[in-house]
């Protein structure tokens, strides 16, 4: 039993480590080829699991070359479009000025259901707002409204904004972001300060605080402190 559960650990560090150099994606943004390599990849890992008389070398070699083939691909795409046509696919417009482009619905094999589904998910309940709706090569439809449907900006009226930025956290679940502390110039005391100004004693009755771009702590008490 040891034997399997050691197994299954080294195991799952491998698999973890590969995805983690493949790049940070969700499942829905990855591209059909990194998809088919994740899939392979997981049940190289299962087999040895199953079977502890298989070598663990029998699961490490073929994972390494799948790696660097992934690694491999994603340089090609980066370099040459014609490479990343062919293995990517290319964005294809589903909407146009309002209308549906139904050639490409045909091609795609996508029905006018599924389509129309994908566009209230995102907001929008009429076809005729919309300029332009876009398959990614991801499968994800991005929508471009018309410019008269378009939700005002600031900018449109001509007014100025004050920069924003974003808040640096500073306690999560009761433990301070010391490197956070670090960055903006600021130290423990500073900080143990500020809490006392609302009657915090210690940094365990904090589920989170961070720091604005206007140098206030904003912050919030643990309900339950155990």
């Amino acid at each position: 039993m040891l034997i399997v559960i050691a197994r299954t650990l080294i195991l799952y560090g491998v698999v973890i480590a590969v995805i983690r150099i493949m790049g940070k994606r969700q499942i829905g943004e990855l591209q059909p080829y990194e998809l088919a390599i994740t899939i392979m990849i997981s049940a190289l890992a299962a087999i040895p699991m199953e079977d502890i008389g298989i070598p663990l070398l029998y699961s490490f070699v073929p994972i390494l070359l799948l790696l660097s083939f992934q690694e491999f691909i994603s340089l090609l795409t980066m370099k040459s479009s014609w490479a990343r046509a062919i293995i990517c696919g290319r964005p294809t417009v589903l909407i146009e000025n309002g209308k549906i482009v139904e050639n490409e619905l045909k091609k795609l094999r996508i029905n006018i259901n599924d389509l129309l589904e994908q566009l209230r998910i995102q907001g929008y309940n009429t076809i005729e707002n919309i300029e332009f709706a876009i398959m990614e090569t991801t499968g994800q439809i991005s929508v471009i409204p018309k410019s008269q449907k378009r939700p005002l900006t600031p900018s449109d009226l001509d007014i100025d904004t004050d920069y924003e930025g974003i808040p640096t956290s500073l306690i999560i679940d009761g433990q301070i972001l010391e490197k956070n502390l670090e960055i903006i110039g600021l130290d423990k005391e500073w900080l143990y300060k500020e809490l006392a100004k609302f009657n915090i004693e210690t940094k365990a009755e904090i589920l989170f605080a961070a720091l604005n771009n206007k140098g206030q702590l904003i912050l919030q008490k643990r309900e339950n402190k155990d």
